[in-house]
C-alpha cells in the first residue's frame, strides 16, 4: 500500500495534516527556486556589521557537469535569522580552477531569503567532469572561505580507483568532532553522511561534555522552525566540520534525530499522527535544507520532499542515496525491542515506500557499474537480541519490516546486481555482516555486504552498547565483526578488483586533536559478496 494509499484510509484530519504540511512548505518551494532565477530583484546590500560566512561553505551531489554550492550568511549564529535583516539579499560567487581563485570558471549572483534563512545554493552546470574546482561567496567586501570539490567522471569511462568516508551521527553535546578534523587530512573523492547530522534535544548550559557555555534558547527541544535553525547553526559552528565540508563535496541523507529520535513517516514514536507533528516536521525538513548542500529539487514541496537519488562514478561505482524515514509504515508492532509480531508480516509494511523501492530496484537492475553501493540508514543485517526463542528484535531497524528487506534481497538475487555493498549509520556502534538470502539459516547464500559505521561523537566516549550487543554477536553468525564503543568515520577505497574498508577510531572525543587510527580492515573482493579480516 502506498503512502497516500495509507492516508486515504486514515480519519479526515490525518487527511487535513498532510494537505496542512503541504501547505507549508509549497509555498517556500517557489521561493527557492526564486532565489536561483532572479538575482537582479534583490534590493540594496545593507552593511551587516559583522563578517557575514560564520558557517563556512559546502558542496554537495557532484554531477559530471556540475555541483551544489551552498552557504548561509549570518552574522550572529545565536539567532534565529542568524542577525540579517528581513530582506532579500544579493550572494555572489565564483569557481575556478585554483586555489587562489585566479582562474575563474563561472561566476554569478544569487538572491538570499529571508525566508530561507539567507541560505544559498547555487546549482552549477558547464563544468569538466572528473576534476577538482575552488569556489568562494562574497557579500559586499567580505569573502567567505575557499571551498574545494570535485565533479564525478562521466558515466561509464574508465574509473582507476576511487576513496570515500562515510559518517553519522554527530550529536555535538556529546563531544568534540575530531573525528572530522583527521577525516579532512584524508585524500578523498567525496563524503557520504548517513544521517543524524542534527539532534533535536536541549543543550544544557555547559554544551554538554564539551563543557563550553551555551546561550539559554538552547535549552528546549526543537519544535519550531527557528529552535530547528538555531541547533543547526549551533552544530555547524564547529571548525572541523566546517573544515571537512570545505574539502570535499557530501552527499547526505537524514535518519530520524533531524526531527525527532524514531519517527517514521508522520507518525512520532510512542505516538498517533497529529497537527503539531507535521508542522515540527514541515520545520524540520526546511531547517535541514537551509543548512545542507541540496539541489532546490530536494526542497520541500518539489517531489514530495524527495532526498533518495542516485550518483554514478565513471564505470567504477553507482551510489543509491536513501530514505528510510519519510515513507516507511509505522513500526508494526510498536516502538522497541520485543519478539516480531504477526502484523510486520503483512506485505504493505514498507521500509522505503512503493514509489522508492521500485526506483531502487529499477536502478540496481539496469546499473552497469562494478561497484553498486546502497547508502542507507539503519541496520540491514539482522540482530536477534535474545539468542533464543522467541527472538527478540529492534523494530526500527530493517527486523522490524522483514519482508520488505526479503523483498530488496530477493531483488538484488533476481537482478543479479554486481557487488552489492550496503553502508550503514544510525547505531553508534560498528557492524559488518554478511546480508544473506535467509537470515535464518547461516549456510544460505550470502547476497551482498553491510559496513555500519559508528557515530562521530554520539554516546561520548562512554561505555554502552559495548556490553549491551556485544553478548549478542555469537548468535547472529552472519555478523563477522563488532565494535560498541569507539567513535570515528569509515573509509573506503575501490578499484576493479576490491573494495576496502578501513574502521577509522579517534582516541577520544573529549577534545578536538584526537589522534585517529585504522582499528580493522576488511576486503570485499570482486564478485564474491562478504568481507573478509585484512
Amino acid at each position: 500500500m502506498s503512502r497516500e494509499d495509507e492516508l486515504r484510509e486514515k480519519p479526515s484530519a490525518a487527511r487535513f495534516d498532510r494537505r496542512r504540511f503541504l501547505q507549508l512548505v509549497g509555498g517556500l518551494a517557489g521561493a527557492a527556486a526564486f532565489s536561483q532565477l532572479r538575482p537582479d530583484l534583490a534590493g540594496a546590500a545593507p552593511s551587516l556589521g559583522e563578517y557575514p560566512f560564520n558557517l563556512g561553505v559546502a558542496s554537495g551531489d557532484p554531477l559530471p557537469n556540475g555541483v551544489v554550492l551552498w552557504t548561509r550568511l549570518a552574522p550572529r549564529i545565536f539567532e534565529p535569522d542568524g542577525g540579517m535583516p528581513g530582506t532579500r539579499i544579493p550572494v555572489g560567487w565564483r569557481i575556478a580552477k585554483d586555489e587562489d581563485m585566479r582562474q575563474v570558471v563561472r561566476r554569478g549572483s544569487v538572491v538570499a531569503l529571508p525566508e530561507l534563512a539567507h541560505s544559498v545554493h547555487v546549482d552549477i552546470h558547464g563544468l569538466q567532469p572528473g576534476r577538482e574546482y575552488f569556489y568562494q561567496f562574497d557579500y559586499r567586501d567580505e569573502t567567505s572561505p575557499v571551498g574545494r570539490t570535485r565533479t564525478a567522471p562521466q558515466p561509464g569511462a574508465t574509473v582507476d580507483s576511487l576513496a570515500f568516508a562515510f559518517a553519522s551521527c554527530q550529536d555535538w553535546s556529546h563531544g568534540y568532532y575530531s573525528a572530522y578534523r583527521r577525516m579532512a587530512e584524508e585524500e578523498l573523492d567525496f563524503v557520504v553522511h548517513l544521517g543524524d547530522y542534527l539532534y533535536e534535544y536541549g543543550i544544557d548550559a555547559n554544551g554538554g561534555f564539551r563543557n563550553v557555555p551555551v546561550p539559554d534558547q538552547f535549552r528546549p527541544n526543537c519544535t519550531t522552525l527557528g529552535r530547528y535553525r538555531l541547533q543547526h547553526s549551533l552544530f555547524k559552528s564547529d571548525p572541523d566540520l566546517q573544515r571537512a565540508h570545505g574539502l570535499f563535496p557530501w552527499m547526505i541523507v537524514w535518519d530520524d534525530h533531524e526531527v525527532e529520535n524514531d519517527y517514521a513517516g508522520l507518525t512520532p514514536a510512542f505516538g498517533e499522527q497529529n497537527p503539531e507533528f507535521t508542522a515540527r516536521r514541515a520545520f524540520a525538513y526546511q531547517a535541514f535544507y537551509e543548512h545542507i548542500p541540496l539541489r532546490v529539487s530536494a526542497f520541500p514541496g518539489f517531489d514530495d520532499l524527495r532526498i533518495y537519488r542516485r550518483f554514478t562514478w565513471g564505470d567504477l561505482a553507482e551510489l543509491s542515496l536513501l530514505d528510510t524515514r519519510q515513507y516507511r509504515s509505522n513500526q508494526a508492532c510498536g516502538d522497541g525491542e520485543f519478539p516480531r509480531c504477526e502484523e510486520s508480516l503483512d506485505p504493505s509494511v514498507t521500509m522505503l515506500g512503493e514509489k522508492q523501492e521500485r526506483w531502487l530496484m529499477q536502478g540496481l537492475g539496469s546499473s552497469s557499474s562494478r561497484w553498486n553501493v546502497i547508502a542507507q540508514q539503519v541496520l540491514m543485517a539482522q540482530l536477534d537480541h535474545n539468542r533464543g526463542d522467541p527472538r527478540i528484535y529492534w523494530h526500527d531497524a530493517w527486523d522490524g519490516y522483514p519482508l520488505a528487506r526479503q523483498r530488496l534481497v530477493d531483488g538484488l538475487l533476481r537482478r543479479r546486481v554486481r557487488n552489492p555493498v550496503v553502508i550503514t549509520g544510525d547505531w553508534h556502534s560498528t557492524f559488518v555482516s554478511d546480508i544473506k538470502q535467509d537470515f535464518s539459516d547461516p549456510g544460505s547464500a550470502t547476497v551482498a555486504t553491510e559496513f555500519a559505521g559508528t557515530s562521530i561523537s554520539s554516546n561520548g566516549d562512554g561505555v554502552v552498547y559495548g556490553p549491551y550487543y556485544g553478548p549478542m554477536i555469537p548468535a547472529n553468525p552472519h555478523i563477522k565483526f563488532f565494535d560498541g564503543d569507539r567513535r570515528g568515520y569509515v573509509r573506503c577505497r575501490l578499484d576493479a578488483e576490491s573494495w576496502r574498508t578501513d574502521l577509522r577510531m579517534v582516541s577520544t572525543v573529549s577534545r578536538a586533536d584526537a589522534p585517529v587510527e585504522t582499528f580493522a580492515s576488511f576486503v570485499v573482493e570482486d564478485g564474491r559478496p562478504g568481507a573478509i579480516r585484512a
